[in-house]
């Protein structure tokens, strides 16, 4: 739950509906909440004070109300913000409605309290509304004016909506410090929840009924919580922050128990999408796989039927289902279910083991294994045992083996067929997704200079393979960019290697859908290299290191608190071939010697190595980077800062040469 703007996303297509529905508005414990309307000022803790923002209090209720047939949830969200900077000031000057629909919002209230005491109270018409052009969503937020530093915003918002009870995460921690966050959980005594709490939350104190009402309340209650900062390079701040999780384990009044769990999920799942076809249905699919290359290679033949299916079927989580696998073919879409409906029929067809698996992105909500809960299965892969690689169906520009990296690097529930008494079933089993390692992603710079004709404006020779998630960066462009604006686009990759200069010839290989997950996408550049050279008396100062292109440099102004996740693992390799003319000397070489690693739990998982040899009238310079796992503990950062900068450092290399 996102405090300032709760986005809703669609449940999960295949899992079925449990029976709740909306009703009328029903009362709730705090269907009357409302701030102190007496209140001119607010205590800003000593604390607190200095701070440029600050959450001074967050209280956040959720109560679940149930009928006969039907039950809902409402939600509070209460805040008090200090505005004492600049930059807050204008962060803060939108307050938006956290929900993009006026239709279950209950209570939407926000107020300014100035620090002379002067109290602006927001009303209906400072509610305006913006369109995200990208998603295509309408936001309302109340426009807030007359804002200063010293002042305070406080906001109250109350929402019916669908309970979520499958699974859910609330954030007890934020970008800003937090000096009291409350959470309370209110639901019928006949409820059973399973909990959990994370990076050192304090557990939920849990009171009984009351007497008047059947009903039990979970708090969490959090002071003096300190920022934590959302900014810090190569880390992953929502797997780090103080959070807590929740699900419906136990209902008293109908003795169900363990609801909501893996092993029922994967049975359910599995009966759904594989369904006994009717011929009619088996002859559709025989025919669409006619049109299917036939590989005796696993790799190759999933490479064909995920090729064919993403270029043929036009996928939308937003389109109706159809009814039947003839319907989708004729039609050529699809939504989420049917998709996977046709994959499904296609691997079986075509007799290609596969494991339909469900996880969720490690950056947002990340698999937590100990503990079963719906949250976690929001995206989908396919694995295939024989050749242990995933796929992804659903996202058009990838190919096997390159799957969404966010998704990779985490666990993952596993729905395997099984034959009990010569029954099919599904069984679910949770293990770890892999990702692509440094063999996959592995980019090669072959670079040339060539001083041999003219030493003030030698020629410059580049050939350089993206592999892996790098070459998908570039590989799909063609296809999906008009011919014009792929030139500019290629122009652009090109000016990173040719320190902006105007290049001579610039060609590419295997560029092209058809080429992701097989082929490394390859440029070869020519330009002259006049703005690499300076002149200083009889001297040539040469910024070779600028050859390998721009690199990022990792800064770390304040003490690092978060450990390093990286997005995948990824290596280089490069070799720069320095041709000079008879009779010239050079100095400096030694700067090209340079060795920085990264060790964790005693392996070197990062290094940047590189060194030099002189024969004759040529300089080959070789050096090797690569990064081989997605996580390095914080004891270990310095160590990877230093071979993040090391390639940083061999790109500010000067050479001297003289005649």
């Amino acid at each position: 739950m996102n405090f300032n703007l709760k986005l809703k996303t669609a449940l999960l297509f295949f899992v079925a509906c449990s029976c709740y529905s909306y009703a009328q508005s029903q009362d709730f414990s705090f269907k009357n909440y409302n701030w102190d309307e007496k209140q001119t000022k607010v205590d800003i803790p000593a604390k607190y004070k200095d701070e440029k923002e600050a959450i001074l209090e967050r209280n956040i209720k959720i109560e679940f109300v149930s009928g006969k047939n039907s039950a809902l949830q409402y939600y509070l969200s209460h805040e008090k913000t200090y505005i004492n900077s600049d930059d807050a000031v204008e962060r803060n000057n939108k307050i938006y409605i956290p929900y993009a629909s006026n239709e279950n919002v209950i209570t939407t209230k926000a107020r300014v309290i100035l620090k002379s005491g002067k109290v602006i109270e927001l009303k209906k018409g400072d509610i305006k509304e913006e369109t995200d052009e990208e998603r295509g969503i309408k936001f309302k937020y109340f426009a807030v004016n007359g804002l200063e530093k010293g002042a305070v915003i406080e906001t109250i918002f109350i929402l019916e909506e669908t309970p979520e009870i499958k699974g859910h995460t609330i954030k007890m921690q934020d970008e800003y410090p937090i000096a009291k966050s409350t959470f309370q959980l209110i639901y019928p005594d006949h409820l059973l929840f399973k909990t959990k709490s994370y990076n050192g939350l304090s557990e939920p104190v849990i009171a009984e009924k009351t007497p008047s009402a059947k009903l039990n309340t979970l708090t969490i209650t959090e002071n003096d919580t300190p920022a934590l900062d959302d900014d810090e390079k190569y880390a992953n701040w929502n797997t780090n922050i103080k959070r807590f999780r929740y699900k419906l384990d136990e209902n008293l009044a109908n003795g169900a128990k363990n609801l909501y769990n893996f092993k029922e999920f994967s049975t359910n799942l599995y009966e759904r999408f594989h369904p006994v076809y009717s011929k009619k249905d088996q002859k559709v699919i025989d025919d669409f796989c006619k049109g299917i290359a036939k590989s005796a290679d696993v790799q190759e033949q999933v490479w064909n039927i995920e090729n064919k299916i993403k270029k043929t079927i036009n996928y939308s989580r937003y389109i109706d289902g159809q009814e039947s696998l003839q319907d989708i073919i004729k039609t050529k879409q699809a939504n989420q279910s049917d998709i996977i409906r046709l994959y499904i029929a296609v691997f079986t067809t075509m007799g290609v083991e596969n494991n339909l698996v469900f996880t969720s992105s490690r950056y947002k909500v990340a698999f937590d294994k100990d503990f079963e809960s719906y949250e976690n299965l929001d995206d989908l892969l396919f694995y295939f045992p024989a050749i242990k690689k995933f796929m992804t169906p659903l996202e058009v520009e990838y190919r096997i083996p390159l799957i969404p990296e966010q998704l990779a690097g985490t666990n993952g529930l596993f729905i395997k067929e099984k034959a009990f008494a010569g029954t099919k079933m599904g069984i679910g089993e949770v293990a770890m997704i892999d990702i692509p390692g440094t063999d996959i992603t592995h980019d090669v710079m072959d670079i040339t200079v060539d001083f041999s004709k003219d030493l003030e404006n030698p020629t410059v020779t580049d050939k350089i393979q993206f592999g892996g998630y790098s070459a998908l960066n570039f590989q799909p462009i063609k296809d999906f960019a008009p011919a014009d604006q792929y030139k500019t686009i290629l122009k652009s990759i090109a000016e990173n290697y040719t320190v902006e200069t105007e290049y001579k010839t610039l060609t590419t290989e295997n560029d092209g859908v058809e080429f992701i997950g097989k082929k490394p996408f390859v440029m070869n550049v020519t330009f002259e290299g006049k703005d690499l050279i300076r002149k200083a008396g009889d001297n040539y100062l040469f910024s070779v290191g600028q050859t390998i292109g721009k690199q990022m440099e990792l800064y770390q102004e304040n003490k690092r608190v978060l450990p390093v996740e990286i997005n995948y693992p990824h290596s280089y390799t490069r070799k720069i071939r320095i041709i000079l003319p008879e009779g010239a000397t050079v100095k400096n070489l030694d700067k090209f010697n340079m060795n920085k690693t990264a060790n964790v739990n005693g392996k070197t998982e990062a290094a940047f190595v590189s060194k030099y040899e002189k024969k004759g009238n040529e300089i080959i310079v070789e050096n090797t980077e690569y990064y081989n796992v997605l996580n390095y503990p914080l004891e270990n950062f310095e160590a990877y800062r230093a071979v993040i900068n090391a390639a940083a450092d061999f790109n500010k290399i000067v050479i001297i040469l003289n005649k």
